[in-house]
């Protein structure tokens, strides 16, 4: 059971994220590199695991994976990937253990993700969002923190299941 802080628990859910994963497939190519200038911009370093190029079709679980990987070996802290949809990116990222990856589509989702959820990886669908969409979604997810409290019985659960292959 976790309780406690979250440094003790391993469990990274500071508002001051300073590195992020980042990736996308083919499709989200254009979104991922404007997103990434941004976040730069932002103070972020950015971790870019592709795709390098919008011409060339790849299958977004390979960028997904990829994303995930860097959040739990802890080069990262959070992570971001982005498809036409959101949704295949989300699912690969929650088979990594470790992860708890939140298709977010607006400021509420975004929020509940991280202050009860305790997401470390966001993804997001660039057919459903304007490019000032994405930007501020993403800055919104990277800037807020974890409320703990009442919420740990049910991140030990989440994380109990992915265990106990339950």
């Amino acid at each position: 059971m976790i309780t406690g802080t979250d440094k003790q628990n391993g469990i990274n859910s500071r508002s001051s994220v300073s590195r992020v994963a980042i990736g996308a497939d083919h499709g989200s190519y254009d979104a991922k590199e404007m997103l990434k200038k941004y976040l730069e911009c932002a103070g972020y370093k950015i971790i870019d695991v592709g795709t390098n190029n919008s011409t060339v079709k790849v299958d977004y679980p390979d960028f997904a994976v990829a994303v995930a990987r860097k959040v739990v070996s802890g080069e990262c802290e959070r992570g971001i990937m982005l498809d036409g949809a959101g949704i295949g990116s989300s699912m690969v990222c929650n088979k990594v253990r470790g992860i708890r990856a939140a298709l977010c589509w607006s400021s509420k989702t975004i929020t509940n993700s991280r202050e009860h959820n305790n997401a470390n990886i966001l993804t997001m669908g660039t057919a459903q969002h304007h490019n000032d969409e994405l930007c501020a979604m993403a800055k919104l997810w990277l800037e807020t923190k974890f409320e703990g409290g009442r919420h740990w019985p049910r991140i030990n659960k989440m994380m109990s299941i992915e265990r106990e292959g339950k």
